[in-house]
């Protein structure tokens, strides 16, 4: 191990950053406006980004002398969010839709959205329960909080199938969450998209750090933001000269779980199976070198863009770290500091 690398990371650059991303909607499949936004920043640090044809951007970071003989280290993160879809335009004129990405209805009744449609326009409604009035609907409070029992009312003058479809929106157009963003003096962050908005941030934390320090890492980097990973495939595909990739994407809090929002949640293992031991363990004693507050957990709900990445049949070895959020997949939180040590801790690892 080499001595503690203590990076002093550009803690305004990075939020400021992560607010741009909240910003930007961005559920799977509907990507394109957050990819945008990716490209531009990439380009004011000035390093090298292509895209897949499906849409994933990878982002060159060359290694210092000698990097060729010590193989190629990815660090994927996801710039998809939950989201949903239009399913269907109701006699009453309200859209039945379909979810993107694995949430519970509850979490979004009452949400404020924007439907996008096809040819560009973007309306604003509100989720709500087929029975949304305590004080008309006596079963309200009991009825199941289900896909056909959801509906968005849309703040527009209709209250027909036809008067909707004259807006322009059919089945098909996306559906994404109001993201809430706050961000609050004493570093508190919450917001939905956290999961893994954060991470995204992080990422670019660390790149702006390289650039502003002049500083090469000692092995080839590559950098992967995906757009896929909500509904499983995100980082499926991986370029052929990547052996190590570490996930970085948010902890789960909760149970038994010893992860906080303060924390850099390191993960051994998911619903994919273990991590690779050597790479966890060598994030492990960089964190403790670092002094940066981690915590070790087992999430066995969960998958990321590594796991997919294997799955995919990529030869390679892999972890998953990144900032501990609560609530995952409803109303998150996280705080700065995780975000920020999520960023140092890819540093060090980048340096040894």
């Amino acid at each position: 191990m080499n001595a503690p690398l203590n990076p002093q990371l550009n803690r305004d650059y990075t939020l400021d950053t992560l607010r741009m991303l909240l910003a930007t909607p961005s559920p799977s499949g509907f990507c394109m406006d957050i990819m945008k936004l990716v490209r531009e920043e990439t380009a004011k640090l000035g390093y090298e980004l292509e895209m897949t044809p499906k849409g994933n951007a990878i982002i060159s970071i060359p290694g210092s002398n000698g990097a060729e003989s010590l193989g190629t280290l990815a660090l994927t993160a996801h710039v998809d969010t939950l989201g949903a879809m239009v399913r269907s335009v109701k006699p009453n004129g309200m859209l039945r839709f379909t979810s993107v990405g694995g949430y519970a209805m509850h979490t979004v009744e009452g949400e404020y959205c924007l439907v996008h449609t096809r040819d560009g326009r973007v309306y604003e409604g509100t989720v709500l329960s087929t029975k949304p009035s305590v004080h008309v609907h006596a079963d309200m409070r009991d009825l199941k909080r289900e896909e056909a029992n959801m509906e968005i009312r849309l703040d527009e003058l209709t209250t027909t199938k036809d008067e909707t479809e004259k807006l322009g929106i059919a089945p098909g157009d996306f559906i994404s969450w109001d993201p809430r963003t706050r961000m609050l003096p004493n570093g508190w962050i919450k917001s939905r998209h956290l999961d893994d908005k954060a991470s995204v941030a992080a990422l670019f934390g660390v790149m702006e750090w390289l650039k502003r320090e002049g500083r090469q890492p000692v092995r080839n980097v590559k950098i992967i933001l995906s757009t896929y990973e909500e509904v499983g495939h995100g980082s499926s595909y991986i370029p052929s000269d990547i052996d190590e990739l570490i996930a970085v994407d948010m902890g789960a809090i909760g149970d038994d779980l010893s992860t906080t929002e303060r924390d850099v949640s390191i993960c051994a293992k998911d619903s994919s199976g273990p991590y690779d031991y050597g790479m966890t363990s060598k994030l492990i004693e960089l964190a403790k070198r670092e002094s940066l507050p981690y915590a070790i957990d087992i999430y066995p709900y969960y998958g990321s863009d590594a796991s997919a990445a294997l799955r995919g049949g990529g030869n390679i070895r892999a972890a998953l770290i990144g900032p501990g959020v609560h609530s995952s997949h409803g109303m998150e939180r996280t705080h700065a500091d995780a975000v920020v040590n999520t960023a140092a801790l890819l540093l060090a690892y980048l340096f040894e």
